[in-house]
């Protein structure tokens, strides 16, 4: 009799008290469905302050396909991701939201293109639901921008949810970055990949936790961490303001030796000044961000800490 091939579903849960029961429901419904492969759901209780664990615990004790890691503390998405992937043990891995926003009706179609051999299947939001207008923008700009500082290796609404084959979860697993843009690192790696248009659905119940600042911040380090641009950029703004200033000089020169001096303008000389140090300002700001993001790396601190498995 041949073995079975495992599939394991992780999936990060932050105050997720009001969704997780109906998660764990519809999750066995398509572990039930697909009888030809072993399923396990490992569940990483990120840091929630309500009774997210409890039902959780709950739902290990009637299902032990249901697995639990707890963090110490909220280590956002990416972190708990990279803590599913740090202990996941199957033949492919499907990285997925705890609030139905990724349905798991949707796994089967993955499913299915990994074994027609696709190594990295990833769902292509084609519509949202229950998204403002200003996260959809947020969205929009965020995978323009990506995609043209990184030669659209960050693919234009690509979601998180995606099915890994073990091949390609093991290679992001061995990338130690503390900068973690889980999303880009699957990109980066390659492998033979295909997107899979999918609709959002919205939240099943409670509130998001994808606030626009958060998001922001993770999209400007998901960018500066796989992206040189912008620091190529400031090359090249240097030079550019030094050619402007060189052929000033030699204007305002010949303008002095054959016309003479003409009445000095203090507020243009002023606007000048502005301007020239907001660009200063702006590129330092830059060059800023990436010693940040250097400085996370040099100090070593893991991108996760466990304070409890069960059943995994």
């Amino acid at each position: 009799m041949a073995v079975k091939k495992k599939i394991a579903v992780i999936t990060p849960a932050y105050n997720e008290s009001e969704c997780v029961e109906e998660l764990a429901k519809r999750l066995a419904a398509v572990f039930d469905a697909e009888p030809e492969y072993d399923f396990e759901a490992i569940i990483i209780e990120n840091g929630s302050n309500d009774d997210t664990m409890d039902k959780l615990l709950k739902i290990h004790e009637s299902d032990p396909r249901f697995k639990i890691l707890q963090l110490a503390r909220n280590f956002r998405m990416d972190g708990g991701l990279t803590a599913g992937l740090n202990v996941v043990d199957a033949d492919a891995a499907v990285l997925m939201t705890a609030d139905l926003q990724d349905p798991p009706e949707f796994i089967p179609e993955m499913i299915r293109k990994w074994e027609e051999g696709y190594e990295n299947i990833y769902g292509v939001v084609t519509e949202r639901n229950g998204t403002g207008p200003i996260r959809r923008m947020n969205s929009q700009l965020f995978y323009w921008l990506a995609g043209k500082l990184t030669d659209d290796r960050i693919i234009s609404n690509a979601s998180d949810f995606r099915l890994v084959d073990r091949k390609v979860y093991e290679t992001v697993r061995s990338m130690d970055e503390r900068n973690r843009f889980v999303r880009g690192l699957f990109s980066w790696v390659g492998f033979k990949s295909i997107g899979v248009p999918m609709k959002r659905a919205p939240r099943f119940a409670g509130e998001s936790k994808a606030y626009s600042l958060k998001v922001l911040d993770l999209a400007g380090k998901g960018i500066l961490a796989h992206s040189y641009v912008p620091l190529r950029l400031i090359t090249m703004t240097g030079f550019i303001l030094s050619i402007i200033a060189a052929i000033t000089v030699v204007v305002l020169t010949v303008q002095a030796v054959f016309f003479g001096v003409p009445f000095p303008g203090f507020g243009s000389l002023i606007c000048v000044m502005l301007i020239g140090f907001g660009v200063v300002t702006l590129l330092l700001g830059v060059v800023g961000e990436y010693l940040a993001l250097i400085y996370e790396e040099v100090k070593q601190r893991p991108n996760f800490v466990i304070t409890q498995k069960v059943g995994v």
